[in-house]
């Protein structure tokens, strides 16, 4: 059976730079939001800062929602690995404590090899990840409406 993955990923921006994990890959260094899957039964905030305690060592304070991405793998450059993959993420706004440093957490993901302070306004020249988002990203400090409504009835 096939099925859709859910995640979530966070946008930390401090003094104009993005928070970001460093990986590698068979094409060498590229940048991606901090996060991931969500478990069942937690909401999508709890399983954002799950994750990024996980993977950047920090206590994250969600914010707004930011936007929402879909990848469905067949119909990307990666469709020789991803041809079954699809997954729907929920990218947010979130913050962290006054001086705190992000660092490696319980449980990096296989290809991350750092984190990294990326400059905001250069980020078109690093190969991040979807390179699509980078304007929505790049805006992120003047969303202020949260679309997210959580676990309601």
């Amino acid at each position: 059976m096939k099925w859709i993955r859910h995640a979530c990923r966070a946008v930390i921006v401090r003094d104009g730079l993005l928070l970001a994990i460093k990986m590698c890959d068979r094409s060498g260094i590229f940048y991606v939001l901090p996060g991931g899957g969500q478990r069942h039964g937690e909401t999508m905030r709890e399983g954002l800062k799950r994750e990024c305690l996980e993977e950047i060592n920090l206590d994250v304070t969600v914010g707004p929602l930011l936007y929402v991405r879909e990848y469905i793998g067949q119909n990307h450059s990666f469709s020789k690995y991803h041809r079954n993959f699809h997954q729907v993420e929920t990218v947010f706004s979130c913050g962290i404590p006054e001086g705190a440093e992000p660092s490696p957490g319980s449980e990096t993901d296989r290809k991350q090899i750092g984190i990294e302070w990326l400059d905001l306004k250069k980020l078109a020249t690093v190969r991040f990840l979807p390179s699509d988002a980078v304007p929505f990203i790049q805006r992120e400090l003047e969303q202020s409406d949260d679309l997210y409504l959580g676990d309601i009835n």
